[in-house]
């Protein structure tokens, strides 16, 4: 899912196409796309693009006459600019026709999750925004407070977009590792130093990611928005060697989610387990590397 770096450098590249240009047409591909039905979404054609926002994880165009377009890329979801029309492929959801060009809304896979919802007026727009705090315009002290309201793990804290503005699980990997703190360790648990080094880490991966993500998109179109990128330090790189340690990095995996960890950077050591694979396992859950690699060897 495209997170706060990637909708930032989608802003960017959007905003030399099509700001104060005119939206011609909207041609919807999918019957599912579109989520509202007042006002009608013909109300769109012809009217300017005035302005785009980012709401967490979504992209609002912000159009003449206080309407908004709303999209929600979720996990598959993508954008692509046409310099000439093209005949929309059997992953388009959506075409939106400008005088230089078309961007096209595409999604793979057969899950049809992405959303767009057309809206009047500035509080019909903040209905969609999640509310969840934006750190990189915030302070400590807030950022405290916001983590440490309810008690949950650090993964699960830092992917509510309740809590937090646009960090999903790619980022929020690589944020847990540059702070050098588990995934799994609760935010209740955490001392004054260890939320400060939260804090910067943050600061610090995803003003990294955007300054690089949107000097990217400078020079051309952002076509290729993955989650996973060979920069990163440990997310999408299970059993790769941490750039740190080189201890091969670790993952759990829950639900359709998955957390990426160095052992030795986050956890002292300690092998984390998910609670499928803990309660299949119990006593045989290796804690270490080392009695990892001593079942990995007995079973060779």
């Amino acid at each position: 899912m495209p997170e706060l770096p990637d909708i930032v450098a989608y802003i960017e590249a959007l905003e030399a196409r099509i700001l104060n240009q005119q939206l011609l047409d909207v041609r919807l591909s999918s019957p599912f796309l579109l989520r509202s039905v007042d006002p009608p979404l013909s109300e769109a054609s012809g009217k300017k693009i005035t302005n785009l926002r980012r709401l967490g994880k979504r992209i609002a165009f912000g159009l003449e006459d206080e309407l908004f377009i709303i999209i929600h890329l979720m996990i598959a979801g993508r954008f692509h600019w046409k310099d000439k029309p093209v005949k929309p492929s059997r992953q388009t959801l959506a075409s939106f026709l400008f005088p230089k060009g078309t961007l096209m809304l595409t999604e793979a896979g057969s899950k049809k999750r992405a959303s767009m919802y057309f809206v009047r007026g500035e509080s019909a727009l903040a209905a969609h925004d999640p509310g969840g705090l934006e750190v990189l315009d915030s302070d400590l002290e807030s950022f405290k407070e916001t983590l440490t309201q309810e008690n949950h793990t650090l993964k699960r804290a830092l992917t509510d977009p309740h809590f937090f503005s646009g960090i999903g699980n790619a980022y929020s990997d690589e944020i847990l590792h540059e702070a050098g703190l588990s995934p799994l360790k609760l935010t209740k648990r955490l001392d004054d130093d260890e939320i400060a080094k939260l804090f910067e880490a943050i600061q610090r991966t995803l003003r990294f990611w955007m300054n690089k993500l949107t000097a990217e998109a400078r020079e051309r179109f952002p076509e290729k928005v993955t989650a996973f990128r060979s920069e990163m330090s440990v997310h999408g790189r299970y059993g790769k060697p941490c750039p740190k340690c080189r201890t091969p990095i670790q993952r759990i995996v829950y639900a359709a989610n998955e957390a990426n960890y160095c052992p030795t950077c986050q956890t002292g050591g300690r092998l984390l387990a998910d609670r499928a694979l803990s309660r299949l396992l119990k006593e045989d859950w290796p804690r270490t590397l080392e009695e990892l690699e001593q079942k990995r060897s007995s079973s060779r």
